[in-house]
């Protein structure tokens, strides 16, 4: 079994030293983003960066960025420089799946400002199709929801609520995620369009053509995907 720790870290850690003094930053969130907020914190701990700001993605991500020593600032309609965040599933055209963390909304709203947005993940995430291992999550509002998920299984048959005890899942932003399953064939720009034009979802976890590359790390080494 192989520790995807480690590789976790190596691709942070690449795709962290493309952050430079001054820029405002968006800060992902899960496991491997967690990574990148450390190296961030570091190296402006030990003077190698200045001026760096970051938005964060999370209430987690927040938390932490502060703890490192990384200024935090709100969203507004500014340019981010860069935003480093990870995936749940990589395409080979470096299409996403994100939000099996829960964090899909407030990713989307940071990262479709960001003049670059850097994915880093490990070797499991790259597949040949989105929905090959992960679920799609859905956002959707809770007044209503099970009429949500009615309306979602006549576009996407298989799927279910996250919830990981007995009530829902509830996002920073007080939504619920319907986890979908995607059909193995299809357009998958349609179906976006079609699932965000449901009444009662609030976003998907599709990020279509937004990241400028990946670092994939591997037993082998990181490799570096470009769009």
């Amino acid at each position: 079994m192989i520790d995807l720790e480690p590789l976790k870290k190596e691709a942070a850690l690449r795709a962290a030293g493309l952050v430079e003094s001054g820029m405002r930053v968006g800060l992902g969130t899960g496991s491997t983003a967690k990574y990148a907020i450390e190296e961030i914190g570091r190296r402006l701990a030990t003077g190698e960066l200045r001026g760096v700001v970051g938005v964060s993605t999370s209430e987690a991500s927040t938390v932490l960025a502060r703890e490192v020593g990384i200024p935090v600032e709100p969203l507004d309609p500014r340019l981010l420089d860069l935003a480093i965040d990870g995936a749940d599933e990589i395409a080979p055209n470096l299409d996403l799946i994100k939000g099996l963390g829960g964090a899909l909304l407030r990713e989307k709203l940071t990262e479709v400002q960001a003049r670059r947005l850097i994915i880093i993940a490990d070797h499991s995430k790259v597949v040949s199709r989105l929905g090959e291992k992960a679920p799609l999550p859905v956002e959707i509002a809770p007044f209503g929801f099970l009429s949500t998920i009615e309306r979602l299984r006549r576009i996407v048959p298989g799927g279910r609520l996250r919830q990981p005890g007995t009530q829902p899942y509830v996002t920073d932003n007080g939504n619920y995620i319907y986890d979908a399953q995607l059909p193995a064939q299809g357009d998958i720009a349609a179906l976006e369009r079609e699932l965000k034009g449901t009444l009662g979802v609030v976003e998907t976890g599709l990020f279509l053509g937004m990241a400028e590359r990946a670092f994939v790390a591997s037993p082998e080494g990181v490799r570096e995907l470009t769009r």
